[in-house]
C-alpha cells in the first residue's frame, strides 16, 4: 500500500514533472552529478526521482564542466611556466655588474693598474722608457748623468715599481677570486632553480595525465549510462 501510493507521488526533483515512463530512480545517479544538480540550487533525495531529459542535461552539464576544468589546470600550467619564466629572468642577473657596483674608488684604480701592468702597452711603455734612460745617461748627458752607469737610481725605480705592483696585482687577484666565487654561486643557484622548476614540471603534467585519464573513464562510464538508457526507452 505505501509502495503504491509513492508511486503515484513519483515526480522529477528538478523540473516537477509526473510522467512515470521517464523517471528514474536518484539513487542511480552518480554522486559528482548529483553535486552539480544540488549547486544548481535543485532539491536533492537519493530516495526521489527524476526524469531523463534532467539527468542527461545534468550529465552534459558535467562532462562539460570536467573539460573546462581541464582546460583551465592547462591555462594555471601555462601561467605558472611563464611565472618561473619570469622570475628565472630575473634571477639570472649580470653578477659582473652586480660585483663592479660594490666596488671603491681605491679597488677601481688598483684593478686598472694592474689590467695595465699585464698588457702589451706596459711593456711597450716600459721598454721604451728603460732606453730612453740608458741613452739619456749614457749620451745626451755624458758630461753630467743624473744616473751614470749602472744606473743605480734606475734600478731602485724598478725596484720599487715593482714593489708597488706586486701588492696591487694580489688585492686585484684577490677580487677575481671573490667575483669567480660570486659567479659561481649565482650559476648553482641558476642551475638548482632550473632543476627544481623542472622536476615541479614533471609533477604536474604526470599529474595532469592522472586526472585526464580519470576524467577520460569517468566520462566514458557516463556515455556507458546515457547508451543504456537510451536502449531502455527502446
Amino acid at each position: 500500500m505505501n509502495r503504491s501510493a509513492s508511486d503515484r507521488e513519483a515526480a522529477c526533483q528538478v523540473c516537477g514533472t509526473t510522467r512515470r515512463a521517464v523517471l528514474r530512480r536518484a539513487i542511480i545517479v552518480r554522486p559528482a552529478v548529483a553535486q552539480l544538480i544540488q549547486r544548481t540550487g535543485g532539491h536533492w533525495d537519493e530516495e526521489g526521482w527524476i526524469c531523463l531529459d534532467d539527468l542527461q542535461k545534468h550529465q552534459h552539464r558535467y562532462v562539460q564542466s570536467l573539460l573546462e576544468a581541464e582546460k583551465g589546470e592547462l591555462t594555471a600550467l601555462e601561467l605558472e611556466v611563464l611565472k618561473g619564466l619570469q622570475e628565472h629572468e630575473i634571477l639570472t642577473r649580470n653578477p659582473e655588474a652586480e660585483f663592479a657596483s660594490a666596488l671603491t674608488v681605491g679597488q677601481r684604480l688598483a684593478d686598472r693598474m694592474a689590467g695595465f701592468g699585464g698588457s702589451w702597452s706596459f711593456i711597450l711603455v716600459f721598454g721604451c722608457t728603460l732606453l730612453v734612460w740608458m741613452l739619456v745617461n749614457s749620451y745626451a748627458l755624458a758630461a753630467r748623468p743624473f744616473d751614470p752607469y749602472p744606473y743605480i737610481l734606475l734600478n731602485l725605480v724598478l725596484s720599487a715599481l715593482a714593489a708597488l705592483q706586486a701588492p696591487v696585482i694580489m688585492m686585484s687577484q684577490n677580487r677575481q677570486e671573490e667575483r669567480d666565487r660570486l659567479r659561481a654561486l649565482h650559476d648553482y643557484q641558476v642551475d638548482l632553480k632550473a632543476e627544481l622548476e623542472i622536476r615541479q614540471l614533471h609533477q604536474k603534467v604526470d599529474h595532469l595525465l592522472s586526472r585526464q585519464w580519470e576524467r577520460l573513464v569517468e566520462i566514458q562510464e557516463i556515455q556507458i549510462e546515457l547508451i543504456n538508457e537510451l536502449r531502455g526507452r527502446r
